[in-house]
């Protein structure tokens, strides 16, 4: 699954630190996230969505493995 999370942070102009701190989590999770290493959980991916005041697939896109 790919994201635009990158894209809404920086249109926000929010750092990583920023971003991490207004979701309650570590700035390695946001790190994780845009580099797409790690999925967030469905709560996570919902209240990121609920921040940037988006639907949820304006930000992850779903890609479906052969």
């Amino acid at each position: 699954m790919k994201n635009k999370l990158k894209i809404h942070r920086v249109a926000e102009n929010l750092t990583q630190e920023e971003l991490a701190d207004k979701l309650g989590v570590s700035r390695q999770t946001i790190i994780a996230i845009e580099s797409n290493r790690y999925l967030p959980s469905i709560t996570l991916a919902f209240k990121i969505a609920l921040f940037f005041k988006v639907n949820i697939e304006d930000i992850f896109i779903y890609q479906q493995e052969d």
